[in-house]
């Protein structure tokens, strides 16, 4: 196998065409989970994904999993679910607590790569206002699912989701789609594709194509206040 790349701290990224073949996407290993550092990374289309005892490794796969927001499917099925308008969205009004949810044990998976670093990295930039979380609230005003991610420029890159009630996670990402359409942002990084995401209307790119989708995108303005977004769940379809 190849050789991956160390990073010393404040050393940049190797060039993403180095990523391995196999494990898809791996280009580096080490460095400092930092702010700067994950503000540097996603310009690049490079993000953070390992598990303890493991160093921090920096991924960029191929294909890139991507959802244009207005491309979004929503199912018949969940367009019910939404019309009966059982839960009300907000958005960051728990980010740590989303953080936490996401990284809490789900059934038949082993570990899991959101670690004491990663939340208080992210949570420093959600601080910045460069990363949000999209919350479903019961009506006791519980949190029943959500998701993260970070946002820069027009782009979105979603991190991590949960669900602690049927559907939740899936009503969180018509949800965040509302939100980035009303910001002006036009790319959600879905990072490696899956049936789910597929299924309402994810599609993929080339790491060349994405890389220079994403050059148009992370430097062009959107507009922050949509993350006061508050609504009831049935208003997502309208």
């Amino acid at each position: 196998m190849a050789s991956i790349p160390r990073l010393r701290p404040g050393a940049p990224f190797p060039p993403t065409s180095r990523a391995l073949d196999y494990p898809s996407g791996l280009l580096a290993v080490g460095g400092e989970l930092t702010p700067e550092r994950l503000v540097e990374a996603y310009r690049q289309g490079i993000f953070p994904w390992y598990e303890p005892p493991q160093p921090v490794l920096w991924w960029t796969p191929e294909p890139r999993a991507v959802l244009f927001p207005e491309q979004l499917h929503v199912a018949r099925s969940l367009r019910r679910t939404l019309r009966r308008g059982s839960y009300r969205v907000c958005c960051d009004r728990d980010f740590s607590g989303v953080m936490t949810a996401c990284a809490a044990p789900r059934q038949g998976v082993e570990g899991t790569w959101i670690t004491g670093d990663m939340l208080r990295a992210y949570t420093a930039l959600h601080r910045r206002g460069l990363a949000h979380s999209v919350e479903l609230r019961d009506a006791d005003d519980q949190l029943v699912g959500g998701l993260y991610g970070v946002a820069l420029g027009q782009a979105f890159f979603g991190e991590s989701m949960f669900s602690r009630a049927p559907s939740a996670s899936r009503i969180a990402l018509v949800a965040l789609t509302r939100i980035l359409s009303l910001g002006g942002y036009r790319l959600l990084d879905c990072q490696v594709e899956s049936a789910h995401l597929s299924g309402m209307g994810a599609t993929t790119l080339s790491r060349l194509d994405f890389e220079a989708l994403l050059a148009q995108t992370v430097e062009a303005p959107a507009d922050s206040s949509v993350w006061a977004f508050e609504a009831n769940c049935g208003e997502l379809l309208t």
